[in-house]
């Protein structure tokens, strides 16, 4: 099979682009290799062919066992659970918050899809599927040394913990709200079509706990689609690093780098994947820190009771919690949290569309050609030491799960581990054109700002801005091939 092992080099050229009227090096005329039949695959055996509904992203990976069903069906049923306050009669479904932003996982990642930015413009839409994200720059010695020594990936506001729960069990006031407005920003190809983006600016108010720290960093995060997890954590890690190129060796223009992380449960430094930022190097440990901190329930790996309370908010601590001996002295147990991760990380990767068609041939030309597989790699063979079901599979989940700089449009200001505040972990593009009858909608970014594919790309700046230009510099029917393209993985 043909792999991509070779980077995109770098053809300078000096254009003036009418949308940003300033000199940008432009990357491009590279060659797609011959179509691989697989791609029509992009999981590998485990990739679903079925027919296509509003739970296309739902089904299990047709390659676990019949035996392995049933973990995958009780992962199901955990992932849905609506937990409900302690003290309870229903002791395996106990232990709510105090505060936190969901009751279920299934809340968050409606039929395990891409969650959604509130419409400023609609009365009370729903806020479940994003989240805020906070932090402040180290302020002691102390703190300066667990980043240093990465057993911290960020300092959490003092008061109101890494995020913002805007929800509680009842006689405990929820932590605040956040609420998001837009500002239009025209873009203009050089063929004169404007394309009007929209750039979000972001508010905290009904504070319950006091002010926020002077220095406090939001992040907006909206839930990830869940499909082809297990895939990713089966990549072999020299895989992923053989593309690191942080200071741009090869003169491309692109320089990721992958994030170096904290595994709480073998005590050491690792490569991230998870998150929007590769702030967890496991689908467990990714897993069970949203428990604690969307749902407040505790695990083995995070043991606290009190989910997101911090130590200033004695409300909230003196409440009762879910822990409990039968369950390993947590409230979801080492079992459950199994069960979960099984289930998340063997939900199937839907099959590839139109790929006989000639606006996918010709998109997936023109997806080359720009070089937006210069960080969206499109493919790897796992790990023979993989669990069986993700082992030596051919897959095609369009990401390099590096780090990249996206510029100052994109930048949330706000470091996790490695990442800066201007760098984002390449998103997997498979099951991307199937947001809109999974979730609704076309949001993409990591705050949702995107209303399309384009306008997602037209987002792209830093190590992006070049083939952002190139793709801009496209007929407008290529680049509409470019974008079905995409849509179709």
């Amino acid at each position: 099979m043909q792999t991509l092992t070779s980077r995109w080099y770098f053809a300078a050229s000096v254009l003036l682009t009418s949308a940003l009227m300033a000199e940008v090096a432009v990357s491009g005329d590279h060659v797609a290799p011959a179509f691989d039949p697989t791609e029509r695959l992009p999981a590998g055996s485990a990739t679903y062919q079925g027919k296509l509904s509003k739970k296309a992203l739902m089904h299990p990976a047709p390659n676990i066992s019949f035996e392995d069903r049933m973990d995958f069906n009780l992962g199901n049923s955990l992932f849905e659970k609506l937990w409900v306050s302690s003290p309870s009669s229903t002791t395996a479904s106990d232990g709510l918050g105090p505060l936190y932003n969901a009751r279920s996982c299934a809340r968050c990642h409606a039929r395990v899809g891409r969650g959604h930015a509130p419409d400023p413009t609609v009365q009370n839409d729903s806020r479940t599927s994003m989240l805020m994200r906070l932090s402040i720059p180290a302020q002691t010695p102390q703190q300066k040394r667990l980043l240093a020594g990465f057993q911290a990936g960020v300092i959490d506001e003092p008061m109101y913990g890494s995020q913002l729960q805007d929800l509680s069990v009842q006689g405990l006031p929820a932590e605040g709200q956040w609420h998001v407005t837009y500002t239009p920003h025209e873009v203009v190809y050089p063929d004169g079509r404007k394309v009007v983006l929209r750039k979000p600016s972001y508010r905290v108010d009904q504070l319950a706990y006091g002010d926020l720290h002077p220095d406090v960093m939001l992040s907006p995060r909206v839930a990830q689609p869940m499909i082809g997890l297990g895939l990713l954590a089966a990549i072999e890690t020299d895989d992923i690093l053989t593309y690191e190129d942080e200071l741009d060796r090869n003169h491309d223009g692109i320089s990721g780098r992958a994030n170096r992380v904290w595994n709480q449960t073998q005590g050491q430094i690792e490569i991230g994947r998870f998150g929007w930022k590769a702030g967890h190097p496991t689908l467990l440990q990714q897993n069970n820190s949203a428990f604690l901190a969307d749902i407040g329930i505790s695990t083995t790996t995070y043991p606290y009771g009190q989910g997101e309370c911090t130590h200033r908010q004695e409300g909230c601590l003196a409440l009762p919690n879910g822990n409990s001996e039968h369950l390993d002295s947590v409230e979801a147990s080492a079992e459950m949290a199994r069960l979960v991760t099984f289930y998340v990380g063997n939900l199937a990767v839907p099959a590839a569309r139109n790929v006989s068609s000639p606006a996918y041939k010709a998109g997936r030309e023109a997806f080359y050609t720009v070089g937006c597989q210069s960080c969206h790699r499109p493919s790897y063979l796992t790990s023979t030491n993989a669990p069986k079901p993700q082992a030596q599979q051919r897959i095609w989940p369009y990401t390099d799960l590096l780090l990249h700089d996206m510029g100052e449009g994109l930048a949330d200001n706000r470091p996790e581990f490695l990442a800066n505040g201007r760098e984002w972990r390449t998103a997997p593009l498979w099951g991307v054109g199937l947001t809109e009858l999974v979730n609704g909608h076309n949001q993409l970014l990591h705050d949702g700002r995107a209303r399309s594919v384009e306008e997602a790309i037209l987002w792209h700046g830093g190590e992006a801005e070049a083939v952002k230009q190139h793709f801009m510099q496209l007929p407008k029917t290529q680049r509409e091939n470019l974008i079905r393209f995409v849509e179709s993985l």
